[in-house]
């Protein structure tokens, strides 16, 4: 099943034969010194409790590039405790989490993490509703927070001592991606301008 396709790239959803992909990106030190931490490469056995496991909340994908396998995605509506954790209240709003990685380390630094960001918060947005779009990268990981940043988001609170990484608790950003942000410039952002 694709979800969306968008200036090659493509967002699909995981499929048992993709599991030879993420074994080898989750094996990969570079990647994984980003996504899971050095100290956890994945086996086989791995893949499948963490990537396979039935949740019907979280949409598990695989994205391609010019129908090259490159990485992972995954995005799911935030439940209301979590919603509550982090000061959003009104229940009437839709928010979406996502999460990926680029894991051939080959298209990094190309801008199709840029990209990637942007198609997705438009299928978000556009086909699902959501009002925000949530993320909570480590705080090291200025790479991923200025891509972030260039596609809208914004960091909204320091999350302490949140997500094991490499054997110690680290710091995360929540960052917030909303439809009614203001631009840098005070006026409201213009969608179609932006993404289109």
């Amino acid at each position: 099943m694709i979800f969306y396709e968008s200036g090659g790239i493509t967002v699909r959803k995981l499929e048992m034969k993709d599991q030879k992909h993420l074994v080898t990106w989750l094996n990969d030190p570079l990647v994984l010194t980003y996504y899971e931490g050095r100290d956890r490469p994945h086996d086989l056995e791995m893949i499948i409790e963490n990537f396979y496991k039935n949740d019907e909340e979280e949409k598990r994908c695989l994205i391609e590039y010019n129908q090259e396998p490159i990485g992972y995605i995954q995005f799911y509506l935030i439940d209301e405790e979590t919603c509550k954790e982090f000061g959003y209240s009104d229940r009437n709003e839709m928010i979406y989490g996502t999460d990926q990685f680029i894991g051939e380390t080959k298209y990094w630094n190309q801008g199709i993490g840029k990209q990637l960001m942007k198609s997705m918060i438009k299928y978000l947005t556009h086909e699902l509703g959501a009002d925000r779009i949530l993320m909570d990268p480590q705080t090291w990981n200025l790479r991923a927070i200025t891509c972030y940043e260039r596609c809208g988001f914004k960091k909204i609170m320091k999350l302490e001592n949140y997500e094991m990484h490499e054997g110690e608790l680290r710091d995360c950003w929540l960052m917030e991606y909303s439809k009614e942000d203001i631009d840098p410039f005070g006026t409201r952002c213009n969608y179609e301008e932006i993404y289109n």
